[in-house]
């Protein structure tokens, strides 16, 4: 049973922080380790290769695709991202082909200037489309997501003026914690017993 506190809470904390993927990892397996064994976890990463500052979803899930993981099936990546054209579409696949899925949701969002370089996880779904005014479904059971720039005044222009090397700096950095988390969820319940000789 998990008691409420702190770790109900989001965490927010600056991909330049010392121990930012530690701190991510801890996060991430506490918000993973009550799912049961008959869901499957999934991950969307949503976003386009088209706006540096919306790319992160897609290039969270290129590298994650690298791994090639049989422990989580993963929507979005730069060659085929998750978007405003076929969000609905993809959320849908999900319901459909798999059974109980646990949706990770990853996405760029637009924060205050003190912010921006920050990623946050938390319970509850990512609203994609939010910075810009879009109405999107929420994504994702929890969620993971990068301050990439500031919002409040041309956001579309903002998107397309961020600094790439700030959004491939976060990107690594979500899937290295997110993958490192997976694995130490699943990996117990996938490990067969030693057998006695």
């Amino acid at each position: 049973m998990k008691l409420p506190g702190m770790k109900e809470t989001p965490l927010k904390v600056p991909h330049t922080e010392p121990n930012v993927t530690g701190l991510l990892v801890n996060r991430i397996t506490y918000l993973l380790g009550g799912i049961p064994a008959d869901r499957r976890i999934v991950v969307v990463c949503v976003g386009t290769d088209r706006s540096t500052g919306d790319s992160l979803g897609p290039l969270v899930g290129t590298s994650l695709s690298k791994f090639r993981s049989p422990f989580f099936d993963l929507y979005g990546t730069l060659e085929e991202p998750v978007h405003a054209m076929n969000l609905d579409e993809t959320l849908q696949d999900i319901n459909k082909y798999i059974r109980k899925p646990f949706v990770i949701g990853i996405d760029a969002c637009l924060g205050q200037a003190a912010s921006v370089g920050c990623i946050q996880v938390g319970l509850g779904p990512v609203r994609p489309g939010a910075g810009v005014n879009k109405d999107l479904p929420p994504v994702g059971d929890i969620h993971i997501t990068g301050i990439v720039n500031v919002g409040g005044f041309m956001e579309y222009f903002v998107l397309q003026n961020t600094r790439l090397h700030l959004v491939m700096r976060m990107a690594d950095i979500i899937s290295h914690s997110l993958f490192s988390s997976i694995m130490k969820c699943v990996r117990p319940a996938t490990i067969p017993a030693a057998t006695p000789d």
